[in-house]
C-alpha cells in the first residue's frame, strides 16, 4: 500500500510536470486583452467565469493554468490596463513642457471618453467605485495608481512653478490633488453625460487654475 501510494504521487507529479512543460496553444497577450475588455465592460462582480471563457475562447482549465483564479486574472487585467493606458499616457506627457504636459494628459482623457461609444469609462475608476469594501488588495492597487498620477501632476506643477509657466498662488501639492479629483470626476461624469461642451468646460476650468497667478501678475499695478 505504501509503495502504491508513493507511485501514485510520483505519477501525478510527472503528469503535472508534463502539463507545465507543454507549450501553450494560445496567445497569452491576446487572451489577457480579451479578459481585460470583459472586466472593463462588466466590472469584476458582474463578470462570470463563463463570460471569460466565452470572450477569451479558451477552456476554463487553460485559463486557470495560465492566470490563476478569476481574482488573479482581474488584477493582471487591471495591471495591463494601467500599463497601456495610464502609464503610457504619463510617459508621453512627461516629455512635454510642464504646462503642456498637463493639458495633453487631460486632452487624451477627453478624447478617449468622448470617442467611446460603449461609455465604459476608466477601468481604474470603475474598480475604485465597484470594489467590495473588504477587498483591500483592489483598493491598494487603485490607490497606488492614483498616487502615480498625482505624482505626475505634482512633478509637472513643481517644474512649471520653478520656470514661472505655472501659477505659484497655491501649493503644488494642493493643485496636484485638485487635478486628480477633477480627473476622477470627469471619468465618472463622462459615462452618464458624455457632452463635449460640458466636459471640455470642466477641463478648461481646471487648467485655468494653472494660469491664474501669471495673469494676475500681468495686470497693471493700481
Amino acid at each position: 500500500m505504501h509503495r502504491r501510494g508513493q507511485y501514485g504521487k510520483t505519477r501525478s507529479w510527472n503528469l503535472r510536470e508534463r502539463r507545465m512543460a507543454r507549450p501553450r496553444e494560445f496567445d497569452e497577450e491576446a487572451v489577457l486583452d480579451a479578459a481585460m475588455q470583459c472586466f472593463w465592460r462588466r466590472g469584476y462582480e458582474a463578470t462570470s467565469v463563463r463570460d471569460l471563457i466565452d470572450k477569451t475562447r479558451i477552456t476554463g482549465a487553460s485559463l486557470y493554468n495560465a492566470f490563476g483564479d478569476k481574482r488573479a486574472l482581474f488584477i493582471k487585467s487591471l495591471d495591463r490596463y494601467v500599463e497601456h493606458s495610464v502609464a503610457d499616457r504619463i510617459r508621453r506627457c512627461e516629455a512635454l513642457p510642464p504646462r503642456e504636459a498637463i493639458e495633453a494628459f487631460f486632452s487624451d482623457v477627453l478624447k478617449r471618453s468622448l470617442e467611446d461609444p460603449e461609455r465604459k469609462g476608466c477601468m481604474l475608476v470603475n474598480t475604485a467605485l465597484d470594489a467590495a469594501p473588504p477587498d483591500e488588495a483592489f483598493r491598494e492597487n487603485v490607490a497606488a495608481v492614483l498616487m502615480r498620477i498625482e505624482m505626475f501632476f505634482l512633478g509637472r506643477i513643481e517644474s512649471g512653478q520653478a520656470d514661472a509657466t505655472i501659477a505659484s498662488l497655491l501649493p503644488a501639492e494642493d493643485m496636484a490633488r485638485h487635478l486628480l479629483s477633477v480627473l476622477m470626476g470627469l471619468r465618472v461624469l463622462a459615462r452618464v453625460r458624455p457632452e463635449p461642451a460640458l466636459l471640455k468646460g470642466i477641463v478648461a476650468s481646471a487648467l485655468g487654475m494653472l494660469d491664474c497667478a501669471r495673469k494676475e501678475k500681468a495686470l497693471p499695478a493700481i
